[in-house]
């Protein structure tokens, strides 16, 4: 399915420390669409103390993915609602192949499939230096050394799988994310611009 009137839908994958939330927010500023980050949502309903943050708190805090059932309307409701902007750019969700089937169920009536899914590749020790560093420099207290060892673990068991899926529908685009943020932006949109049916930049 084409993207209409110029609108574009992609979703970035990787690894927690893989930059999807810094690519999110440049390909968001590119493409004129909203920037939607599942950690980032969480985060706030933690720090506003919602019925969500407090039922989805003890996962962050441990590493886990935060159920199905507990994220998906937080997500859909903000792409898929009649009013929200059809242009969007997903970081963190869909993170299972359970979420992705059910997300595509309900985004096919409401004509928001993705586009695109922009896979950020990049090694083991990379990430643990990346996620090691983010935790000191920001203070985050889900970014310590076991929880981002468990965290990559939760993504290479739960989202990983996401790849055969997304490569089933012929919408996967492989991106090396190592090196300078300005290098990893220029492969994105170089990959980006070789597919026909996203919008000319």
């Amino acid at each position: 399915m084409g993207t209409p009137s110029g609108s574009i839908r992609l979703l970035l994958l990787g690894a927690p420390g893989s930059g999807k939330g810094t690519q999110g927010m440049r390909l968001a500023e590119r493409y004129g669409a909203r920037h939607v980050s599942t950690g980032e949502l969480l985060r706030a309903e933690v720090a506003a103390g919602s019925q969500l943050g407090e039922a989805a708190q003890p996962y962050m805090e441990r590493g886990d993915l935060v159920p199905d059932e507990l994220v998906m309307s937080m997500v859909l409701e903000r792409v898929l609602s009649p009013e929200s902007p059809p242009s969007f750019v997903l970081d963190g969700f869909p993170r299972t192949v359970a979420q992705a089937t059910a997300a595509y169920e309900r985004a096919v009536p409401a004509d928001r499939v993705l586009d695109a899914v922009v896979l950020l590749e990049i090694g083991h020790d990379a990430l643990l230096e990346r996620l090691e560093q983010r935790g000191r420099d920001a203070g985050r207290a889900d970014d310590t050394t076991a929880t981002i060892l468990h965290r990559i673990e939760e993504y290479e068991q739960k989202t990983l799988p996401l790849l055969d899926y997304y490569e089933g529908r012929d919408i996967l685009v492989r991106v090396d994310a190592v090196g300078a943020v300005d290098e990893v932006t220029t492969r994105i949109n170089d990959a980006l611009d070789q597919l026909p049916q996203l919008p000319a930049r």
